[in-house]
Formats: C-alpha cells, structure tokens, sequence
C-alpha cells in the first residue's frame, strides 16, 4: 500500500500526484490519495509518499498543514512507515523545498523510516512537475520493492 499525502496550495502538486499515482497504479501497486491528510486515516504498515509544494516563505500549503501539525503535537509511532519525499518549489527563493524538509524532518521525529528518496523539483525549469516526478519514479518504484523484499 502507497499512501500519497499531498500538500497543494495552487494545485500543481495535486495534479503531480495524482499523475503519480495513475502510474504507480498501473505499475500495480495499491494506492490511496490524500487531499487532505488526517493520521488517523493512514495505513501504518505501509509507503508514504508525501507531494507537496512549498508556499509563501517556506510554508506549507493549507491542506496539509493541519497533518503536519497531528505529527508535531501526537507522539504517535510511525516505525513501521516507510517514506519519501516530492516538492515543489521555487529556486528563487532561499526557502527552496523547504516545505518537504519540514515534513520530513516531522516524519522522522515520529520513528518513520526514510527510503533515502526525495524530489526536489524546481518549477522554474522547462519540465513540467508531473513529467519530473514521473520520470523518477522508477527508482522509487525499484526501492520500494527492494524494500518489500526484505520486510
């Protein structure tokens, strides 16, 4: 099971995700995607991929902050989920990314174990997002079975 958490404030990253998770579906993996995240909704044993822009001054969009902010404040145990990252961002800006390294650092303070896979996808590039985070894929789609090998 892949859960997709998706942060998106203008909706560049939900159209990314939901590319994505069009393609991981026809890779066959199972998938649910989140608009709006709630911990409680979440598979525990189970791949989280969190897709999220990076808005204002390195913050996190709207939709996802109220997820961000469960993990900060709930002391839950995510040992037993496993992650990667993708964002948005813009290199303009000294707060690149930033968004993904706050819920990644977030994750990590709960037990979850990084894939030691993330996506920094720069929107000033010529590529579009989605076409970006597709064509990684198939290295997070190698880790993740790589990983459900040894589990």
């Amino acid at each position: 099971m892949i859960e997709i958490l998706v942060g998106s404030q203008m909706g560049a990253a939900e159209y990314t995700a939901e590319q994505v998770a069009d393609t991981l579906v026809q890779a066959g993996y199972e998938v649910r995607l989140h608009l709006t995240p709630e911990l409680e909704q979440l598979t525990r044993n189970a791949i989280w991929l969190v897709i999220t822009s990076t808005y204002g001054a390195g913050d996190l969009p709207d939709n996802i902050q109220p997820f961000a902010d469960q993990l900060a404040q709930d002391r839950s145990d995510l040992t037993t989920v496993s992650y990667a990252v993708i964002t948005l961002g813009d290199s303009s800006y000294d707060t690149f990314c930033q968004a993904g390294r706050k819920m990644e650092a977030l994750l990590q303070k709960n037990g979850a174990q990084s894939l030691g896979l993330t996506l920094n996808i720069d929107v000033l590039q010529p590529e579009l997002p989605e076409d970006t985070a597709c064509a990684w894929l198939p290295e997070f789609i190698k880790t993740v079975a790589t990983t459900e090998q040894h589990s």
